[in-house]
């Protein structure tokens, strides 16, 4: 395989960095160079910020209209080059490219239309302050240069949920993608040039993310930061943008809980709670990796989903026939097997996987075997941190009451499952349960429309719909006397 080359997009077009240095980028499934990155160094995000500080001027005051026209054609070309963009988000991530072509590629480009499609003329609003003679009124305008920090997991997904909204309502963007899966990020700038996006409008820069990621953080000319990725990070990220008091979104990691009563639709709660754990192999932060069962079904139910775990199709993601691909890196398997280690030394049981399957197919790529522990308590590591992998928590309860409580029982709050056929039971548990999200007999469906809340260690903001574009806006108040008389004071 030819290697590809990849470089910053700066001011409208492609080019080096002030360092002349590249990383390299890998595909997972058999540890080969893939491409070669330009790695952006500080000077470079000076280079971006001042870019996109010179087009906001112009950007900023062109009509939601003009800008949705842009965003909307940039989706259309996105969709027509999307065999090309499935490709290359498989070989940098590792998903299988049935998954990139049915899923990424495609809610990448629906994102990015519906940000065409949305405008937020509408949100001014006039406030009653009971005097005749006075008028309050409220805009929403954007902030100006925001930073675009993003994960590996989901690269053009995620990319496209972050520069959509805060392009669509008049910001400037420098976007970092993460060092593992850069590539098709930066291909987006060609998308956004071929659109007719003004230069400097999207800036794109690669690199470390502790010396680019900080450069952004930390510059005086970014008005704001929106950072998904580890609470660990986060954390350090809202230390460093308070010394310019920068504001800062953000969504963070989760441990979200799948609850599946005795009363559960089975079929349904089975595929359910396979898809909550496997979808993009465990790697998603809303992943459902506590698996938390009603005690009188706790027995069979694992003993079927262990069966489902074990047909699970490893194997080359180019494969259409592969249902599971490798994780993102070297790195990452590490870490993954090392909390498998953990969760054994723990007592709990394995009732399968846990292990790098057997080949020679396999022999070089970072996979885990879908791994299902049992008897697990909810004051086990593996059931209170966030492992990020194929690695699913089973926990047994004995009531309602009880669910809630270990549900609640983590320091995060982004998502929930619940299973059952009881239409008051799901109300409860919706209103019980401390996180953003609560699916209720389905697990990870995601729509342009719906937003996406994060609670407690997860984060603090709002992604997607309405509420995720407000994010990328600030109020503005004014009061306007239309009397004509003079202040009377003293």
């Amino acid at each position: 395989m030819q290697l590809k080359e990849f470089r910053l997009f700066i001011d409208g077009r492609y080019t080096d960095s002030e360092g002349a240095e590249t990383f390299a980028s890998v595909n997972p499934a058999d540890g080969s160079r893939i491409a070669e990155i330009s790695q952006a160094t500080p000077a470079d995000v000076d280079r971006a910020v001042e870019a996109a500080r010179r087009a906001f001027s112009t950007w900023s005051l062109m009509s939601g209209e003009q800008r949705g026209g842009i965003l909307r054609r940039a989706a259309d070309i996105l969709e027509k080059r999307t065999d090309e963009f499935a490709m290359l988000e498989s070989q940098d991530t590792g998903k299988t490219r049935k998954d990139t072509n049915a899923i990424d590629v495609p809610a990448s480009v629906a994102f990015l239309r519906w940000y065409g499609q949305a405008s937020l003329d509408f949100q001014a609003e006039t406030i009653p302050i009971g005097s005749p003679n006075q008028i309050d009124f409220t805009l929403r305008q954007p902030y100006g240069v925001v930073g675009l920090i993003a994960p590996w997991n989901f690269p053009l997904l995620i990319a496209i949920l972050k520069i959509g909204p805060a392009l669509a309502v008049g910001n400037t963007a420098v976007m970092l993608p993460a060092k593992q899966t850069s590539i098709t990020t930066l291909r987006l700038g060609e998308v956004f040039e071929d659109a007719g996006l003004p230069e400097g409008v999207l800036n794109i820069v690669a690199g470390v993310g502790e010396v680019v990621g900080e450069a952004i953080v930390s510059h005086p000319k970014v008005s704001k930061i929106f950072f998904t990725g580890s609470t660990r990070t986060g954390k350090r990220i809202m230390k460093v943008a308070s010394e310019n008091l920068t504001d800062v979104a953000m969504e963070l990691g989760g441990k979200s809980p799948n609850i599946v009563f005795a009363d559960a639709d089975w079929k349904q709660a089975l595929s359910g709670a396979t898809y909550a754990i496997l979808f993009n192999n465990g790697q998603n932060c809303i992943a459902g990796s506590r698996l938390l069962v009603q005690k009188c079904i706790y027995s069979k139910f694992v003993t079927e989903l262990t069966e489902r775990f074990r047909a699970i199709r490893l194997g080359d993601p180019a494969d259409r026939s592969t249902q599971l691909g490798p994780l993102v890196s070297r790195e990452h398997y590490e870490r993954v097997m090392s909390y498998i280690d953990v969760g054994r030394d723990e007592g709990a049981g394995v009732a399968c996987g846990g292990i790098h399957p057997a080949g020679e197919a396999f022999a070089k790529g970072y996979y885990v075997e879908p791994t299902l522990f049992t008897d697990v308590h909810n004051g086990m590591r593996i059931a209170q941190e966030e492992i990020f992998g194929p690695v699913l928590a089973a926990i047994p309860f004995e009531d309602e009451e009880q669910a809630v409580a270990i549900a609640n029982d983590t320091p995060y709050g982004l998502g929930a499952g619940v299973f059952t056929t009881d239409v008051n039971k799901a109300h409860r548990m919706i209103r019980a349960l401390e996180c953003g999200t609560v699916y209720v007999n389905t697990y990870n469906m995601v729509y342009p429309q719906a937003p996406f809340p994060a609670w407690k260690g997860s984060g603090n903001c709002v992604e997607r719909g309405r509420h995720g574009l407000l994010e990328n806006t600030r109020y503005k108040n004014v009061i306007m006397d239309i009397s004509g008389e003079s202040i009377q004071w003293g």
